[in-house]
């Protein structure tokens, strides 16, 4: 398996820090509004790495955090008139009902900044006796960035043409910098703003120490694979590695991973462009099965466009895997024969190729659009190759074939059938029925069929109440 690594420009090898473990950063969303496209991609792409990963046999513990305390967190608790948390926790809440729906696999561990403040005072504190951070007077904590001669190796800058690693609003102190290049570790509270007691001053943490010290707790000094968008390359990365491996002395991360941009109709999403939409937009056009498809339709590290034509598309591409699977269901229902003939071996070995060209894409840097290319490959062969004389061993193995593989991707091919409302209500009487003789055996078995199928029930006064899960 090799994966290109931002940091040294070129793919390499991938060979994990211990045997059959990964151990794996991914930066998350600040959470002061619902999740854009953008947002999504990085959570899909890197989410699929990680099923890839299982798939190879890896035990990975994956990391993403929550940045939970924030200007813009702030500002909109300002606006509403409520705490900054009541903000965040909504948008948390938000965020994870946005990443079920598009079927990205909640993390090992969904850390908080605001959770992980001690561990921040521990970093900046050890920071500041090596000699790495500096106070100024009114307590803001710089990261002194010459201190760390490695200073630019991910993005590949020359340190005396970088600008200083600020996010686009200046903080309290800006003017005690003892250089442009340094950073915030810590800044002073402003008036209705959240804040923590520290050493230096009452105040809250800069953004790039949150993921260094939750990289640390949760995954240890050294981890196998740090990611996120381009956009984070620099200043973000940059000073996490500066951070991490000025306090820790070890080498923070193996291997570095970014997801190239997206862009709307080809220009760059903005709000004030008219061209800025939710995931939750999306989601009602479109099942947000097809907004995945349309993420991984391209190699992750190039450009990807976002159109209605391109959205149309990926929906039609979905639904060729879809229709598939449903097309082998049926024959499996009608299958004449239970066992392979002698043919349909020789078939079913020249399908595992297929499966072994989807490995390849994935192994090469995680190349999703071809191995969505060797599924497409798949089901052109099933749909080929089977029919109504087909049997149910040959059926069967096409099938957990095309799922294996698109569950790798994410995917879900396999349409669960919903239930008529009249069968529903069919299933209700013979279960009110068996209650009223005692049957109970047969009454738990149909609210639990009923169950299975997302229907759950409420016995009330009024009588046997239902809705879909």
């Amino acid at each position: 398996m090799k994966i290109y690594n931002t940091l040294s420009k070129r793919k390499e090898e991938f060979v994990p820090l211990e045997e059959g473990k990964v151990k794996m950063y991914v930066c998350g969303p600040t959470v002061y509004n619902l999740i854009h496209i953008g947002n999504a991609r990085p959570m899909i792409v890197f989410d699929t790495v990680r099923r890839y990963m299982e798939h190879k046999g890896y035990e990975v513990n994956f990391v993403s955090n929550f940045t939970d305390v924030d200007d813009k967190i702030i500002k909109k608790a300002i606006e509403e008139g409520v705490d900054a948390a009541v903000i965040s926790e909504r948008y948390i809440a938000e965020c994870k009902k946005d990443m079920q729906a598009m079927n990205v696999k909640p993390a090992t561990t969904h850390p908080k900044a605001t959770e992980e403040i001690c561990g921040m005072l521990d970093m900046i504190g050890t920071l500041i006796e090596k000699g790495h951070a500096y106070v100024g007077e009114d307590g803001t904590v710089y990261f002194k960035t010459r201190s760390f001669k490695e200073y630019g190796k991910l993005s590949h800058k020359n340190l005396d043409d970088l600008q200083g690693g600020n996010r686009s609003l200046l903080v309290t102190g800006e003017d005690q910098k003892q250089d442009p290049l340094d950073f915030v570790l810590w800044k002073p509270k402003k008036d209705g703003e959240p804040y923590w007691e520290s050493p230096w001053c009452n105040g809250r943490p800069g953004w790039h120490i949150e993921c260094s010290v939750m990289s640390k707790k949760y995954l240890g000094e050294e981890i196998d694979i740090h990611a996120g968008g381009e956009d984070l390359v620099f200043p973000h990365h940059e000073n996490e590695i500066a951070q991490s491996e000025a306090a820790n002395g070890k080498p923070f991360a193996k291997y570095w991973m970014h997801n190239a941009f997206l862009n709307i109709d080809n220009k760059k999403m903005s709000k004030s462009a008219g061209n800025f939409f939710t995931v939750r937009d999306i989601s009602e056009k479109y099942d947000l099965q097809v907004l995945r498809f349309f993420m991984l339709s391209a190699h992750y590290r190039s450009p990807l466009n976002f159109s209605a034509e391109l959205m149309e598309a990926a929906s039609n591409g979905y639904d060729r895997i879809v229709t598939s699977v449903s097309n082998l269901n049926y024959l499996l229902e009608n299958a004449a024969s239970d066992t392979m003939s002698e043919d349909e071996k020789k078939l079913a070995e020249e399908a595992k190729g297929f499966v072994a060209k989807f490995d390849e894409a994935m192994d090469d840097d995680f190349n999703t659009a071809d191995a969505i290319a060797a599924i497409f490959e798949l089901v052109k062969f099933a749909n080929i190759n089977t029919n109504e004389a087909s049997s149910k061993e040959f059926l069967k193995a096409l099938k957990e074939e095309i799922i294996m593989l698109s569950d790798i991707c994410g995917l879900i091919v396999e349409k669960k059938q919903e239930m008529l409302d009249s069968d529903i209500e069919a299933l209700i009487e013979e279960r009110q029925a068996a209650r009223k003789a005692k049957n109970f055996q047969r009454a738990d078995e149909i609210r639990n069929e009923l169950l299975d199928k997302g229907i759950i029930l409420e016995d009330t006064r009024e009588g046997v109440k239902w809705k879909r899960a």
